[in-house]
C-alpha cells in the first residue's frame, strides 16, 4: 500500500538581539516596540519551525540544506518567502499540506493580539491551515528568563496523487463521494488553497544552494 499521510516535527529557537534597530518578526508579523531576534534571516522562529516540520514530513531535509546561513542571498530575508519556497518543494515532491500546529514558548512578546494575523500569513505562505498557540516558560531556563523565543511545530502532509471515485472521472480535494465519504485528490504540484482561499504564485527557484548544517535562521 502506498503512503497516503506523513507527519513531521519542527523546532527553532533564537535569542533576543542587543541591536535596538532590529525588528521582532514572528509568524510573518512585526511586533513593534519589542526586541528583535538574532539570526541570518529575519529570525522568524515560528516560520522556521513550520518549514522544518513540513520539510521533515516530506523527507526533504531541513532549512539548513536549502537556505544555508553561509549564503548572502538569505541575509535578512523575509522568512515567509522561504516558507513559500518550501511549499513549492513539497508540492513538487507530490505532497499537500494538511495542517501545521505550532506551540510557541516565550515570556515576551504577548502573542494573542496578533494570533489571527500570524495564522493567516503562515497559512497563505505554506498553502494549508496553520495554528499558533502561545505558552510561557514560567521563569524556567533561558526562555523563562526572557532571553529568547522557541517554537515547536507538527505538520501533516497527504499524498497529492489523484484518487478516482468509481463512476466519476475524478474529484477535487474536498469533494465528497456518494455516501458522504471525502475523496481528496489533486495532481502532484497542486496547491490546496486551504490557507488563503485563492491560488498564489509560485516562488521562483533560486537555484542550488548546497548543503550546510546551519539554517538561514
Amino acid at each position: 500500500m502506498s503512503e497516503r499521510v506523513r507527519v513531521g516535527q519542527g523546532f527553532d529557537v533564537h535569542r533576543f538581539s542587543d541591536d535596538p534597530a532590529r525588528p521582532l518578526v514572528l509568524g510573518g508579523v512585526t511586533f513593534e516596540g519589542e526586541p528583535g531576534l538574532v539570526g541570518h534571516s529575519d529570525a522568524d522562529a515560528i516560520a522556521h519551525a513550520v518549514a522544518e516540520a513540513v520539510l521533515g514530513a516530506a523527507g526533504l531535509g531541513d532549512i539548513g540544506q536549502h537556505f544555508p546561513d553561509t549564503d548572502p542571498r538569505w541575509s535578512g530575508v523575509d522568512s515567509l518567502l522561504l516558507l513559500r519556497r518550501v511549499a513549492d518543494l513539497v508540492r513538487d515532491a507530490g505532497w499537500e499540506v494538511g495542517n501545521v500546529d505550532c506551540a510557541v514558548v516565550c515570556e515576551i512578546p504577548k502573542l494573542s493580539p496578533h494570533r489571527t494575523e500570524m495564522q493567516q500569513r503562515l497559512s497563505d505562505a505554506i498553502g494549508g491551515p496553520v495554528t499558533v498557540k502561545g505558552r510561557r516558560a514560567e521563569g524556567l531556563g533561558a526562555i523563562g528568563r526572557s532571553e529568547g523565543v522557541a517554537c515547536w511545530a507538527v505538520a501533516l502532509l497527504s499524498s497529492a496523487a489523484e484518487v478516482r471515485v468509481p463512476g466519476t472521472a475524478g474529484a477535487a480535494r474536498g469533494d465528497h463521494a456518494p455516501g458522504g465519504d471525502a475523496s481528496p485528490v489533486g495532481g502532484a504540484g497542486a496547491s490546496t488553497g486551504e490557507g488563503s482561499g485563492s491560488a498564489r504564485e509560485r516562488t521562483p527557484d533560486p537555484g542550488p544552494t548546497g548543503n550546510a548544517p546551519q539554517a538561514a535562521s
